[in-house]
């Protein structure tokens, strides 16, 4: 029971709002480190002399293939921490021990495996996903570079979950700091000082993975995690392998279908528009990442803290951190959509100095982003099926809105009404309206009426 009793991961005791607030702060940042990661090498490709859009829109093209990895790191990492935080809440120690040693072990493994097979059927996927014979060598050479640190990117981002989710919110902060900073300080010496450019912003990244998955292997076996990372619990076992990736998988979906979504914009633009408009959706792609990352970090910090309570039977509470998500994250992306559509050409230059670039993106923004809002009622609703195992529920929705919103109307309405590339960018707010509002309804329906039945069981049961 030390777990249970400890003040900084007891999310049981004290203000919901304040525990979940706690966490949210450093993962934000932390989160928002992490899109650094690929935003630097974004916003110093896009000022390339002489191919700057040519290179910008090359590194776009290796977006699907990137989420792939993420995917899988989400699979294990996404899929582990909350049934790591359900038995924390039970006291279950070891078999809580088990989850994060079977954690590491997929993560190792399917790190090496998607290495080999990425690096060998590159190039068709490229090619697959909108590439040119002008863009082609500026993914290639980004990409065959990642690759080869891809295991460093499983282990980085699926560990940290699992230090956040023992209330290390700082240390957890620190895995991505370490390796931003790092990235950031190597990315203008490997691309302009050294002149590798587009390898040089891979190498730079790779080597700033390597330091960050370091940073939080050594932490997960050093003396100050509550739960350590031994390793006669790295043996894998099928039933809880199977479990991890059961809950997993909606977090898994969310970044493949993203991978899905990408190619079917990429293939669709580069049809209708060409290089240029490829090269705007990686913009749009890019200012989406970073302003969706509170948003991200937010319902990460809700999920141990959902997911312990639960654990606990403290249902009133679980009901508490839903409200408390759902109302800040629909806030925030109100705001930020005010700010979009009012200064546009603000974000949209950060990444390209290209004036052609520049002003196909201004109205290709104000369509992408509208009715910003609804998206986090779609990651409200899919965070809190996460928390509490419901991995059907999560998966469904992840699907719903991506593969069978989101991807037939990329592919059908630029064909219709003479919309050709706008087209694209409006299967985005359409998506998000449908699924968004789905999602959440049914998180009402289901999660919130289970937990205030529980809640009256729970009372009736004491009295």
């Amino acid at each position: 029971m030390q777990a249970v009793s400890s003040s900084t991961s007891d999310f049981s005791k004290g203000s919901v709002a304040g525990n979940i607030l706690r966490l949210a702060l450093p993962m934000t940042v932390a989160q928002l480190i992490n899109v650094l990661y690929s935003v630097v090498d974004r916003m110093y490709i896009g000022r390339l002399p002489d191919a700057a859009g040519n290179a910008l829109t090359g590194l776009g093209l290796t977006f699907p293939i990137l989420s792939m990895v993420t995917a899988f790191a989400n699979l294990f990492g996404m899929g582990g921490s909350p049934l790591f935080s359900m038995e924390r809440g039970r006291g279950n120690t070891d078999k809580a021990k088990e989850i994060l040693g079977n954690t590491f072990a997929l993560l190792v493994g399917t790190g090496v495996v998607l290495t080999v097979v990425l690096l060998l059927i590159k190039k068709p996927l490229l090619y697959a996903f909108g590439a040119s014979d002008t863009t082609y060598p500026y993914a290639d050479g980004y990409l065959t570079i990642y690759l080869c640190g891809s295991i460093f990117v499983m282990i980085s981002l699926g560990l940290n979950p699992f230090i956040n989710a023992q209330g290390f919110g700082r240390k957890g902060m620190m895995t991505v700091l370490i390796g931003a900073v790092t990235n950031i300080v190597l990315d203008p010496l490997f691309i302009f000082v050294f002149d590798m450019g587009v390898q040089g912003a891979a190498l730079a990244t790779i080597i700033s993975q390597f330091f960050s998955a370091l940073w939080a292997f050594s932490f997960l076996r050093g003396k100050k995690a509550i739960l350590r990372l031994e390793w006669p619990y790295v043996k894998l076992r099928l039933k809880l392998v199977w479990q991890i990736v059961s809950l997993g998988f909606s977090s898994f979906v969310m970044a493949i279908t993203n991978s899905i979504v990408q190619v079917a914009c990429n293939s669709t633009l580069q049809a209708f528009g060409g290089d240029l408009y490829v090269g705007v959706m990686t913009i749009l792609n890019s200012v989406r990442e970073v302003v969706s990352t509170p948003i991200n970090g937010m319902t990460s910090a809700g999920q141990p803290v959902i997911g312990f309570n639960y654990g606990a039977q403290e249902y009133k509470r679980v009901r508490t951190g839903i409200q408390f998500i759902t109302v800040v994250c629909v806030v925030y992306t109100t705001l930020v959509w005010l700010l979009l559509f009012l200064f546009p050409r603000f974000f949209i230059g950060l990444f390209s100095g290209e004036e052609a670039l520049r002003e196909a993106a201004v109205p290709a923004m104000h369509i992408y982003f509208f009715g910003f809002f609804m998206m986090s009622l779609q990651m409200a609703g899919q965070s809190a099926a996460v928390a509490l195992g419901r991995s059907k529920q999560a998966v469904f929705f992840s699907l719903f809105r991506k593969v069978i919103i989101v991807t037939p109307l990329t592919l059908l309405l630029p064909h219709l009404f003479g919309l050709g590339v706008n087209g694209v960018f409006l299967a985005e707010p359409i998506s998000n309206f449908i699924g968004g509002g789905a999602c959440y309804i049914t998180m009402l329906l289901t999660i919130w009426r289970e937990m205030v039945r529980k809640e009256r069981e729970k009372l009736s049961a004491g009295s």
